[in-house]
């Protein structure tokens, strides 16, 4: 089966696809010039970057030569250096740096679940950590596990699990096999006639196997639902055989368990598949942009919408600063604008549903203050939803720091939620000649409360990774005190993980411990991600 581009067949530090690369103007360097930012050193060739010496002995490869065959192990130097870390800044800037020190020792790409399981088996057996890959798109140090006590660490890519093996049109459900790809799983699902409709930003090379692993939540969430929402079954292979759930839609047959690996990314096993409510394919697709004269009012405007309907598919609210930056279109990167906020709201379904919800909108937002924008603010938002990654490539070269992060809390927490971390990330990333832009936006709504989406933009400094992680470190702690969600679906991996153990408490992460004792009773899967050895852990 066709697959879409994989990363970690090109550059590893690179997104996407070349032809989309984003050069910029020179009228755009001579401002970032102005911020602080110099050119960055040149990136080191990937066949130039350091890797680990291999510890895992040749009887251990053999046994997984047995089960998969040789051409689908590789222990290779460039497909280590290609699995070394996720899309977060900090492992593009080490990767940059020559510094592959999260490369895996030995890539293992099964055809199958029966291959899957036999693998974690053979890992237990030598234990050895296993880190499960389809995506590769974690920005939470999701893919680096800890490689103390282990003979050593493998990688399995899943990109040969990669069917759509069930449509099923009366029930309208779908089984995905786990590294499907964002666009792959539409092209199959199109000749159903239906839809996923799950479009993260990371969409062109995220996978279902990560959807599941950290509980995604795709631009249109407000329509479709987060992926979590989504699924219906699942099937997890671990060390200690396989788990399959999901009989009935919902059931009062004791706790969900098909919730509790939703998030669990890798630590309990690898999920293979999942089975997920489809849609038919929208008649029409419509992007409509509003203004509103500041965040406050734009953001109560949201609360009414999500409280009080219609339940349209997009809706998303820049703060005063990232509309006037708008770091999705790079022409427009730090220009000023002409003030105040903006929201896109988009509407999906027949011709009459998308005519009475754009109707229902506009009074509902009039009656609050809004006002409609630039008729081009809606499709050039949809133009260039997934343009970021292409940008920050771009920036990165030019010494600029660029990165995410992002919470949720209820409505009547967010303005403080807020307050707390541009307040937080900017006294942290000010100084020296550099000035930090921190910008944020409404990604995600619920009846009751919503994730606020930041993008941060300074100038490097002589420790760009040092300088980044005390910047998240200050965030988190600032998220913590406003008494926001530590992540709302980028996940914990390894970054957030002893805010988390905080946000759940001790008897959280025994129950957690507990849990993987069962599962994976050696510890091989994903060591040290959502779960630090107990000694590690500390609250804040």
């Amino acid at each position: 089966m066709t697959q879409s581009p994989d990363p970690t067949d090109s550059v590893p530090y690179r997104w996407g696809d070349p032809a989309h690369a984003v050069q910029l103007k020179p009228g755009m360097r001579d401002t970032l010039r102005q911020l602080g930012a110099d050119t960055a050193a040149a990136s080191v060739e990937p066949e130039q970057a350091t890797v680990p010496d291999s510890r895992l002995p040749d009887d251990f490869r053999r046994r997984l030569v047995a089960i998969v065959g040789e051409r689908h192990v590789d222990d290779s130097h460039q497909s280590r250096v290609a699995h070394a870390g996720g899309w977060s800044t900090t492992d593009l800037l080490r990767l940059r740096s020559g510094d592959a020190h999260a490369a895996p020792d030995l890539v293992a790409y099964p055809a199958s679940h029966d291959e899957v399981v036999q693998i974690l088996q053979e890992c237990m057996r030598a234990k050895v950590a296993v880190v499960p890959y389809s995506g590769g798109t974690s920005v939470v140090g999701g893919l680096e596990p800890s490689r103390d006590g282990f003979a050593g660490i493998l990688t399995i890519d899943l990109r040969r699990l990669d069917a759509v093996t069930d449509v099923d049109p009366v029930s309208r459900t779908a089984t995905l096999q786990a590294g499907l790809r964002g666009p792959q799983v539409e092209k199959e699902l199109q000749q159903h006639g239906f839809t996923l409709g799950h479009f993260p930003q990371s969409y062109e090379f995220a996978s279902v196997g990560g959807y599941a692993a950290a509980r995604s939540a795709g631009q249109a969430s407000a329509g479709y639902g987060r992926f979590d929402e989504m699924v219906v079954g699942l099937v997890l292979a671990t060390p200690n055989g396989t788990l399959q759930l999901g009989t009935a839609p919902m059931s009062a047959t004791g706790p969900d368990l098909r919730q509790l690996i939703l998030g669990s990314e890798g630590a309990f096993g690898v999920v293979t598949s999942v089975a997920v409510v489809i849609r038919p394919i929208p008649q029409r697709r419509e992007y409509d942009g509003w203004a509103f004269d500041d965040f406050d009012t734009g953001t109560r405007a949201l609360r009414a919408l999500a409280q009080e309907g219609p339940h349209v598919a997009v809706v998303r609210l820049s703060d005063e600063a990232e509309t006037a930056v708008n770091l999705s279109n790079p022409s427009k990167m730090l220009e000023g604008g002409p003030g105040g906020c903006l929201a896109i709201v988009g509407f999906e379904g027949t011709h009459d549903d998308v005519s009475r919800q754009r109707d229902q909108v506009e009074e509902l937002f009039t009656h609050h203050g809004g006002r409609p924008a630039d008729p081009e603010a809606g499709p050039s938002w949809e133009r260039g939803r997934f343009a970021a990654p292409y940008l920050r490539d771009a920036l990165l070269d030019e010494g600029m720091l660029v990165e995410t992060l992002e919470t949720a809390g209820f409505w009547s927490k967010l303005p403080q939620i807020r307050a707390a971390v541009t307040g937080a990330l900017t006294q942290e990333l000010n100084g020296d000649g550099r000035h930090a832009l921190v910008l944020c936006h409404i990604s995600h709504v619920y009846e009751t409360g919503a994730s606020l989406y930041f993008t941060v933009a300074c100038a490097q400094s002589d420790d760009p990774v040092g300088q980044w992680n005390a910047a998240k470190e200050a965030a988190n702690k600032a998220i913590r005190s406003a008494g926001g969600a530590i992540s709302h679906h980028h996940g914990i991996g390894t970054v957030h993980r002893s805010i988390y153990h905080a946000e759940i408490g001790e008897l959280g992460m025994e129950t957690l411990r507990a849990v993987k004792a069962v599962m994976d009773p050696a510890g091989v899967c994903n060591p040290g991600v959502l779960i630090a050895p107990e000694a590690a852990d500390a609250t804040l």
